[in-house]
């Protein structure tokens, strides 16, 4: 049988790995410590780097309760060296989600802001996009315009647009339009390897359009709502017959009162 030959992986533009390690930041959970340590973000997920989840055995921890564990995992911290390794191996993969996901030829740019982009909101999120679908017909504009609906996140339960998303949002646009994005994004310079420390910021929320319909709660057919109504109406009238019945029995084992 011969072998299949497989398009080798396109790498990350160096422009996306420079967007991304601008918003991101590099927090650290313990400033005490000189390495680099692992912190809560935002999603109550325990992160390491650049945006690095920390799991174990494939699930990400999560929660105060784990703090023991995801230091345990990263014992004394990391070195900036060893944060650029984390991000790269949690790049590439994305970089084969968005190579998969999109169905026409992408520059560097537009690849390097899709990019970014899944690296915040997730592979589901992008899959499901108004976004990704405008890309795919080919109407490249209109993808353009749908990154900027994705700078909502929930504040104390109510969807709010965050001034980070939205500048991050602005950025991956105008790098996906192979425009200025640090200017876009409102930064200043950003080198490789050096990256301004920026807010850890929520996980956005999907647009309106791209959220997924409820589905209908069934009413019961007429008959069965029918049946159940005569049901509880015998249920009540039974209850009703047994009411002086017990008053009756209570009366009865009442100790007789002295005269």
């Amino acid at each position: 049988m011969p072998s299949v030959q497989r398009a080798p992986l396109r790498d990350v533009p160096a422009q996306a790995v420079d967007l991304i390690k601008a918003f991101e930041g590099i927090p650290d959970g313990d400033p005490s410590t000189v390495l680099i340590d692992p912190y809560l973000c935002p999603a109550d997920v325990w992160t390491i780097g650049w945006g690095h989840a920390i799991t174990e055995g494939g699930v990400q921890l999560k929660g105060s309760a784990n703090r023991a564990r995801a230091k345990a995992l990263f014992p004394g911290g990391i070195t900036r060296a060893q944060a650029e390794a984390l991000l790269a191996g949690d790049l590439i993969p994305r970089a084969a989600v968005v190579s998969r996901l999109c169905k026409v030829a992408l520059n560097d740019g537009q690849f390097g802001a899709l990019i970014a982009l899944l690296y915040n909101i997730g592979e589901g999120n992008l899959a499901a996009s108004t976004l990704l679908r405008r890309l795919n017909q080919g109407d490249h504009a209109a993808a353009a315009e749908q990154f900027l609906l994705w700078d909502k996140a929930r504040v104390k339960g109510v969807l709010t647009a965050l001034r980070g998303l939205t500048r991050r949002r602005r950025a991956e646009r105008a790098m996906f339009l192979g425009e200025d994005w640090r200017a876009a994004g409102e930064l200043g310079l950003v080198t490789r390897g050096r990256a301004e420390k920026m807010e850890v910021l929520p996980v956005p929320e999907a647009p309106e359009g791209d959220r997924p319909k409820r589905a209908a709660v069934k009413k019961p057919p007429a008959k069965k709502a029918a049946a159940k109504k005569a049901v509880a109406k015998k249920a009540t009238k039974a209850a009703a017959k047994k009411a002086p019945a017990k008053k009756a029995a209570a009366k009865k084992s009442a100790p007789a009162r002295r005269r």
